[in-house]
């Protein structure tokens, strides 16, 4: 499913990614989601997720993170249970961003990557960064709550540059026209 927008209660969003070389440093990406309030959905985010934190009151959280990329599959993961979510908040926005530790590096760099958002079998989005491949972090879904308090999922696959502490006051912002 590409496109047009879908009602989702629980979602979860999955990445993978190719080991680096094993003469080369790790390459490390993250997923990261960010909260926005009813009366600032393109203000400032009211909390970050992303590896080592969780939302507040456990909605948003990591079951799984990877440092390296080894695996089968998708080795980091991150489930939304946006129906919990409380009605302060109007939107959530996930993406993708990978370190800059070691060095310059971009989606084009990266062997296999890719991202998966998915509500129970239901495939939402799949998208394997190439139409960002020159950028150092992605957004790639947005979930918004309508008038009615059902939140509905937005494709929204958006290159950045910039490194993951930076891309978390970025990612929300309204798309530039």
């Amino acid at each position: 499913m590409s496109g047009g927008s879908r009602t989702v209660r629980k979602a979860e969003v999955r990445l993978k990614w190719d080991p680096s070389h094993w003469e080369q440093p790790p390459h490390h990406l993250d997923i990261i989601a960010t909260t926005y309030s009813t009366d600032a959905p393109y203000g400032r985010p009211v909390y970050v997720v992303h590896f080592d934190c969780r939302s507040p009151d456990g909605t948003i959280n990591m079951s799984r993170h990877s440092q390296t990329g080894q695996g089968f599959g998708y080795v980091e993961v991150m489930t939304l249970e946006l129906d919990r979510l409380a009605p302060s908040f109007a939107r959530v926005v996930v993406g993708v961003a990978i370190h800059q530790d070691s060095g310059l590096k971009t989606f084009g760099d990266l062997s296999n990557a890719g991202v998966l958002v998915v509500e129970g079998y239901q495939e939402l989005l799949k998208d394997d960064f190439a139409q960002v491949s020159g950028s150092t972090a992605a957004t790639v879904a947005e979930f918004t709550r309508d008038a009615s308090g059902a939140w509905k999922f937005h494709e929204m696959v958006r290159g950045f540059d910039s490194d993951p502490v930076i891309f978390t006051t970025e990612m929300g912002s309204a798309p530039q026209l």
